[in-house]
C-alpha cells in the first residue's frame, strides 16, 4: 500500500466522501489491523462517535503523558461511559522519565525545542510505536485548518515513519462543522473548550488563547508555529 499510486487513488476515491464512509472502509478491508489514536480533542470525539455508530469493537487508544489537564482524564471517562466503548492507555517508560527529569530538570521542555523534542518522544512517540505493534493503519482527527504544519496533509497518507497507512477523515472539516456537530449530536468533550483552549495537549505545555489567535497559538506557545508538532504527525 506504501506506493504513491495507491494512495493517490483512494484520495481520488474518497474526496467528496464523508468520515463515516471513509471510516467504513478501512474498517471493513482492515479488521483487526486498524485502530484510532485519540488524544481526546474535539476532533477526536467525532471520530469516536462516528465508531461507536460502526463498530464498537473498534481498537481505541490514547496516551497519558502523566502532564494532562485533570479535564481530559475526566473526559476519558465520560466517554468511555457515553459510548459504551473501551479505550485502552498508553504510559510513556518509567525509567526513561526518571532519567530524563533528574538529568534535565521536571520543565525541561521550555529551555530548547531539543529538550521539548525529547520530552515529546519520551512521553508520546515511544509509547504510540507500542500501541502500533500490530497495525496497518491508523485513524487520526487532523484537519488541515488547525496548523501550517498540517495544509499539505491529505485524507488517505502513508506514514513512511510507522510504516503504517493513515486516515485523516476529518481533513476537510472547518472549525464550526466541528462544533456544530458536537453540539447536535450531544458528543461529551473538553471542558476546557469552553475556556479559550481550542487545542490541548500536556497541561505545562498548552495555555487558553484568544479569538484572534490561531487555533493551535497555545501549544507550545514560545516556539516558532513551523516547529509546533510533537513528532507524531511531522513529516519526515
Amino acid at each position: 500500500m506504501k506506493d504513491i499510486d495507491s494512495i493517490q487513488k483512494l484520495n481520488e476515491q474518497f474526496k467528496d466522501s464523508d468520515p463515516q464512509k471513509v471510516l467504513e472502509y478501512f474498517i471493513s478491508n482492515y479488521k483487526k489491523e486498524i485502530a484510532f489514536a485519540s488524544s481526546m480533542g474535539a476532533e477526536d470525539q467525532i471520530i469516536t462517535h462516528f465508531l461507536s455508530q460502526i463498530d464498537k469493537s473498534v481498537r481505541i487508544f490514547t496516551l497519558d503523558t502523566g502532564r494532562l489537564f485533570p479535564e481530559t482524564y475526566s473526559l476519558i471517562s465520560r466517554t468511555k461511559s457515553h459510548f459504551e466503548i473501551n479505550i485502552e492507555i498508553f504510559f510513556p517508560d518509567t525509567a526513561n522519565i526518571e532519567k530524563m527529569v533528574n538529568s534535565k530538570g521536571i520543565n525541561l521542555f521550555y529551555e530548547s525545542i531539543e529538550n521539548r523534542k525529547l520530552c515529546c518522544n519520551i512521553r508520546k512517540i515511544e509509547p504510540l510505536k507500542r500501541a502500533f505493534k500490530g497495525l496497518k493503519v491508523w485513524i487520526c482527527g487532523l484537519r488541515r485548518e488547525q496548523a501550517v504544519t498540517r495544509q499539505n496533509m491529505q485524507m488517505v497518507e502513508w506514514d513512511n515513519e510507522n510504516q503504517l497507512i493513515k486516515i485523516n477523515p476529518l481533513i476537510n472539516w472547518k472549525e464550526d462543522d466541528i462544533w456544530n456537530f458536537i453540539n447536535k449530536q450531544g458528543i461529551p468533550y473538553n471542558k476546557l473548550h469552553d475556556n479559550g483552549f481550542p487545542s490541548i495537549g500536556c497541561q505545562p505545555c498548552t495555555r487558553s488563547i484568544s479569538k484572534e489567535e490561531d487555533v493551535r497559538a497555545g501549544r507550545w506557545w514560545w516556539e516558532n508555529p513551523e516547529t509546533k508538532e510533537c513528532g507524531l504527525h511531522a513529516k519526515k
